[in-house]
């Protein structure tokens, strides 16, 4: 779990290929540098949120460590298009002792979103996304939470439907702390919508389509409670 709030921007200082003979099962070895600052209380085995995406630490040393990433995640996220040089946003798992200042984040990427225009306002800087997969639109509203590459932002606007997007403004102290206020339009960020939707959503679904033991729908019950009510007083 995290908090969406990005902690340092590390540098990728190696990529190699992983065999798919090995344990790993194929995918890509990334090695992060310039990450000294939160490897002080690392252990091996510890999650680690890179981009937004949580990943393991399998190595490390003072400044830099090692995260195995699978084909599965390659193919969800935007970790496959990271070159030698790139910056990334990087945050430790929460800890008791954590201050809960952005929200909830699992580290589990929804989708990839391309940048769709940079436009300036101030010294600011309003994003607008375009979603790869337009059903987690239904997921985000004006003034909530969304998680980009890994930081946790409020929605200043959206546009819902097939070719919905939505927007986030960057302030000037934010544009020094994620690597999206370097992204340009035609760019890929990574996507966790707030999961405290997904449960609503659910929840609210089961309760009007009944559980699986084939109990009448909800909206049929209050129905036929209503109607027989009616006919009681009807019958008196």
């Amino acid at each position: 779990m995290f908090t969406g709030l990005v902690e340092i921007i590390g540098t990728v200082s190696s990529l190699e290929d992983l065999d798919q003979s090995a344990s790993g099962g194929g995918g890509t070895s990334l090695t992060i540098s310039d990450a000294q600052e939160i490897l002080g209380d690392a252990n091996l085995g510890d999650s680690i949120s890179v981009n937004g995406t949580c990943l393991t630490i399998t190595e490390f040393d003072k400044s830099s460590f090692k995260v195995g990433v699978a084909p599965e995640t390659l193919r969800r996220t935007n970790l496959g298009s990271l070159k030698k040089g790139s910056n990334v946003n990087l945050e430790r798992a929460v800890s008791a002792s954590t201050r809960m200042g952005g929200h909830f984040v699992q580290g589990h990427v929804d989708t990839t979103a391309s940048v769709v225009s940079v436009t300036p306002d101030g010294n600011a800087l309003t994003f607008r996304f375009k979603p790869r997969d337009p059903a987690v639109l239904r997921y985000i509203v004006e003034k909530g939470y969304v998680t980009i590459d890994g930081a946790s932002l409020t929605v200043t606007k959206v546009e819902d439907g097939p070719e919905g997007w939505w927007e986030v403004m960057l302030i000037a102290y934010t544009q020094e702390k994620v690597v999206t206020a370097a992204k340009k339009a035609g760019e890929d960020v990574n996507v966790e919508v707030d999961q405290v939707g997904k449960y609503v959503e659910k929840s609210v679904a089961g309760y009007f389509e009944g559980t699986t033991h084939g109990e009448f729908a909800i909206l049929e019950k209050m129905v036929a409670k209503l109607v027989d009510e009616r006919l009681k007083t009807l019958g008196k």
